[in-house]
């Protein structure tokens, strides 16, 4: 199936993109493979139990990042000379943060899942190991920096040595055995080390975090601002991973292992459309403002691309879930396959909802954004409650395609966008694409 081509769509920035990214793009596929080592290593029961805390705390972590990190972008470009303010008032807001985030994770958890810990393998002590992540986290604010000044290769380098040294110390548990508990560090540990190489990528060219101050009026303002964004990120989270922490409780840890396999690889190509859609992003924007008709085009094409692209992935592990689960992990996680076959498919509609955020975007269709994101964790939840009971994984995995079509197709809710919804439908039903082909045998038949 020939890709169509985007008209407007700048090859060489999307070449320049993809070569600054290929390092990055190597290091998730080296954690991809990393944790499909750790996986078969524990087990379902112990992978589960791993990824149950990892969910659990990253949906709580979501609120400690304040929203504050494209905030901190624009602040420093509007008011450069107020650079250390502003980095030092974001830090000590994240690191306040992450202060409450980590007892709460820990009461959280004590409060409705204490009676799950095993013998010899208290969950407690992962959740507050993860937790404490969130802590190193804060140092994030000086990728935000970096991105300000146009200068992100800083950060890939620092991110590059993290991601190596991460897959040593991981490999290095697997190959003596470790516990559990050691791997829950070494995803603390991943966060530490990227927060010392900011940090010291930082002072080497030239500045000294010693020089930042506190300003509680910026603060009040930063948090004012970025109050919505809180809220986003929450429902992202939710949206994202309350799947893996509500298996737990319901059919236990193995099942939650079996299902995070299947989900590690579904969505291990998430990456993709977000390559393409950040390099024609430019190319849309400038034809909204200069030629509407173009700017639809573009988003037409766009669209039909993601399907395209996603919809003979999605084909393929239908057919070969079960060859692939069991190529990668062999016969540890048998169930994992009917899981991978059903969850794959979401990923047509992950795709589509990121093209269609841009869309947003450029409309300034913020509100619909947040609640497109709000109904997908809503439904998510609700699905969840009732067909993990009633089919353990399978059900997680027929939850989230559900939610993840319901929330891409939101704007077919909202009257100033089903338009751009119905716009949605055709490409993912091919009907532009076979309105092409009978378009062309039109052409030649009257040539």
């Amino acid at each position: 199936m020939k890709i169509p081509r985007i008209k407007g769509f700048d090859q060489q920035a999307f070449d320049k993109y993809v070569k600054n990214t290929g390092w990055l793009m190597f290091g998730k596929l080296l954690s991809m493979v990393v944790s499909f080592m750790i996986a078969k290593y524990l087990g379902p029961s112990s992978f589960g139990d791993l990824s149950f805390v990892d969910a659990l705390t990253a949906i709580v972590a979501a609120v400690g990042t304040l929203g504050l990190d494209t905030f901190i972008i624009r602040e420093i470009i509007n008011e450069p000379e107020k650079k250390d303010e502003i980095l030092g008032t974001s830090l000590w807001m994240r690191i306040g943060t992450s202060a409450i985030i980590i007892p709460l994770s820990v009461c959280i958890y004590l409060f409705f899942h204490s009676t799950s810990d095993k013998p010899g393998q208290p969950l407690t002590l992962l959740v507050f190991f993860l937790s404490a992540a969130s802590f190193f986290r804060s140092f994030n604010i000086i990728d935000s920096y970096f991105q300000s000044q146009v200068q992100s290769k800083y950060v890939v380098q620092v991110q590059n040595i993290c991601v190596i040294l991460s897959a040593i110390l991981k490999i290095f548990l697997v190959w003596i055995q470790a516990e559990l508990i050691w791997f829950a560090v070494a995803l603390t540990f991943d966060a530490c080390i990227l927060a010392l190489g900011l940090v010291y990528m930082y002072h080497l060219r030239g500045f000294k975090m010693r020089s930042w101050t506190f300003n509680l009026q910026r603060a009040k303002s930063l948090l004012k601002q970025s109050f919505p964004l809180i809220l986003s990120a929450v429902m992202v989270s939710i949206y994202m991973k309350i799947d893996t922490v509500m298996i737990k409780p319901l059919v236990g840890s193995v099942e939650v292992g079996i299902y995070s396999a299947a989900a590690k690889i579904s969505e291990a190509w998430y990456f993709i459309p977000t390559a393409i859609v950040t390099s024609v992003f430019p190319a849309i924007i400038n034809a909204r403002k200069t030629d509407l008709e173009r700017y639809h085009k573009r988003l037409i094409n766009l669209y039909d691309l993601l399907v395209y692209i996603s919809l003979p992935v999605a084909l393929f592990i239908s057919f070969f879930g079960s060859d692939i689960i069991h190529l990668i992990f062999g016969d540890k996680y048998n169930g994992a396959g009917p899981m991978l076959s059903i969850h794959i498919w979401s990923g047509i509609f992950v795709f589509l909802g990121s093209a269609s955020s841009q869309y947003l975007l450029a409309e300034g269709y913020t509100s619909i954004s947040f609640q497109r994101t709000a109904l997908g964790a809503l439904a998510n939840i609700l699905l969840n409650l009732w067909l993990i009971p009633l089919y353990g994984g399978m059900g997680a995995s027929i939850a989230t395609l559900i939610a993840c079509f319901l929330s891409a197709f939101y704007l077919l809710l909202i009257p100033k966008t089903r338009d751009q919804g119905f716009v949605m439908l055709k490409s993912l039903f091919l009907i532009t694409l076979l309105q092409r082909l009978r378009n062309k045998m039109n052409i030649s038949k009257s040539s």
